[in-house]
């Protein structure tokens, strides 16, 4: 039952002139729940009724009709407090989770619409570092958090497969390149000789012009450079698939810059057909001056396309493809300009869905000590991460549980939900430090606490012998105050999940969770399960069997494994 919902109906039912929609958005979950499960303040109520806010909650709870699933109505000064019946709330959670099992919190809203999610997409030929982290998984994220609300969600790797590295990297291959080494050692060489065609670059400015010839080699055709561009993109894929089957991410697309080659043109014509191109030192410009932004710049002085060109194309040939409700762009906050000009071009071109192009932009992630560069050499391989994370992961596992079996795997999935939970723990708009160990301890505010939150329940249920609440249960047993804050965060779980949806920020989940872990260790601690006969055992056992099905489906949700032993 959505309780809240509910008390809005109860509300509304006693005075029309008060809509329920209204109602609910003004109700408030009280941090004190001395105060009530839920307060319905009056305060904006007196400029229409004009009476004081505290004499108004006192006529209109006289008015509300109290409901089975209603312990208490209390008004205090201009709040009415509203107190849900324990007994009526376990059962109503417990039912539904028993029912509906990990789709517990899932809804429709979005039912019959596709969303378009566009992230990761690292660079060909460039390491996958710890900076491609973020975009990675906050999109992998919304895509399953945007299928939990109902919708059709289509995820797309826009990889950075075309342009002007490509010519450098061409370059420095063939000065400094060995093809045997580059087979061995694949991305990791190519990261190298890339730095070094850009130290050298800095005395020799004829290494620039050599690059842009390579890139109009390709361009034109050239079978040569084609042929090395295709197996810079070969070698790159390899890397990149073992990383994403490890951090457990797939893409419906993995449509990058080269697949819009083709189709570049006509939005250039389409665009000189508007009367929106204008020449500026010899390149053809969007001017955006009245919009208070800089030109957007769709073609160079030598007729060679950009960003803005191919991001436009991309998003015409979305919208004719998938006909998208919306369309998201995961990448870093320091691209807020840039998708704000080309959004622009968009709609004038005049394009009504350009409303639905949103950038969600993110902080950065550092070492404590700067951004991190691809041309400086300083980078942190993101393989490199979640070995050092999966290692000190087995060495903990060796220390506090070594007879457990399948130490790998589950060191695996403990390492790598560590540096994945880490990342979802904060508003996306937060700068990320990475601190391996933090991460990985098993008490606060980590993955490895709600994931052994988790083992735990498993723990029990195992011991217990029990897979299914296939029995009844007295759930008049379970209305301690320890049972029933660990019940009312699992009803709040569907809202969280909707609310995440609303405001793209996976961490609304990823904090409820430990907030349900949090609970359920303090009922642990406080409702002796093992000692618990009869009844009293089976209903105790029934609030295990709940959160450890909504741990786990919150755990999905973001990505993150759960095991069912640590």
């Amino acid at each position: 039952m959505d309780f809240k919902n509910k008390t809005a109906a109860l509300i509304a039912a006693a005075d029309d002139a008060l809509k329920k929609e209204e109602i609910e958005a003004m109700i408030e979950i009280p941090a004190d729940n001395k105060m009530g499960d839920f307060a319905f303040p009056c305060f904006r109520l007196a400029k229409t009724m004009k009476k004081a806010p505290n004499l108004i909650a006192e006529e209109l709870a006289q008015k509300i009709e109290k409901s089975d699933f209603i312990e208490s109505i209390n008004v205090v000064n201009a709040y009415i407090n509203f107190f849900i019946s324990k007994e009526f709330l376990m059962k109503s959670v417990i039912e539904e989770i028993k029912e509906k099992k990990e789709a517990y919190g899932r809804c429709n809203i979005g039912k019959g619409k596709n969303i378009v999610l566009d992230y990761s997409s690292p660079n060909i030929a460039k390491p996958f570092h710890v900076g491609h982290l973020r975009s990675t998984v906050i999109g992998n994220a919304l895509y399953n958090i945007f299928n939990a609300v109902g919708y059709n969600s289509v995820g797309i790797n826009h990889l950075g497969d075309w342009g002007t590295q490509f010519g450098k990297l061409i370059v420095a291959y063939k000065k400094w390149g060995d093809k045997e080494v580059i087979e061995r050692d694949d991305i990791k060489e190519l990261s190298r000789i890339y730095v070094k065609f850009h130290e050298e670059a800095q005395n020799d400015e004829s290494l620039n012009d050599e690059a842009r010839s390579w890139l109009v080699k390709m361009q034109e055709g050239d079978k040569e450079a084609l042929e090395l561009w295709k197996w810079f993109c070969d070698l790159s894929m390899k890397e990149f698939n073992r990383i994403y089957k490890r951090l457990g991410i797939k893409f419906d697309s993995y449509a990058g810059e080269s697949f819009y080659n083709d189709k570049m043109q006509a939005v250039v014509d389409e665009l000189k057909d508007k009367n929106l191109l204008t020449e500026s030192e010899g390149a053809q410009i969007v001017n955006l001056e009245k919009y208070n932004m800089p030109p957007c710049l769709i073609l160079r002085s030598d007729g060679g396309t950009l960003y803005p060109t191919r991001d436009i194309s991309a998003a015409i040939y979305r919208k004719k493809t998938y006909d998208f409700d919306k369309c998201l762009y995961i990448t870093a906050l320091d691209q807020n300009l840039h998708f704000a000009q080309w959004f622009k071009v968009i709609e004038l071109m005049g394009y009504d869905w350009a409303k639905d192009l949103v950038h969600i932009p993110f902080g950065l992630v550092s070492l404590g000590d700067g951004k991190l560069s691809t041309r400086e050499g300083r980078v942190v391989l993101m393989e490199d991460i979640l070995n050092s994370s999966v290692e000190k992961t087995l060495n903990i596992i060796e220390e506090k549980n070594p007879n457990l079996k399948n130490k790998q795997q589950t060191a695996e999935q403990v390492g790598i939900g560590a540096v994945i939970f880490n990342d979802l723990y904060n508003s996306r708009i937060k700068n990320v430090v990475f601190d391996l160990e933090r991460m990985l301890s098993f008490e606060g505010e980590t993955g490895p606490y709600v994931q052994y939150t988790h083992a735990r329940a498993c723990s029990i249920l195992k011991k217990e012998n029990v897979s299914e609440i296939d029995f009844d249960i007295d759930y008049s047993k379970i209305t301690d105050e320890a049972s029933v804050n660990v019940c009312k965060l699992l009803s709040q779980f569907g809202d969280k999940i909707i609310d995440a949806a609303n405001k793209y920020e996976p961490y609304i989940v990823t904090r409820h969770l430990v907030d349900i872990c949090q609970a359920f260790n303090k009922f642990y601690n406080e409702n002796n399960i093992k000692l618990s006969e009869g009844d009293l055992k089976n209903a105790r056992i029934a609030v295990v069997y709940a959160v450890k099905t909504v741990i786990s489906a919150g755990l999905k949700l973001i990505g993150v494994s759960a095991p069912a032993q640590m």
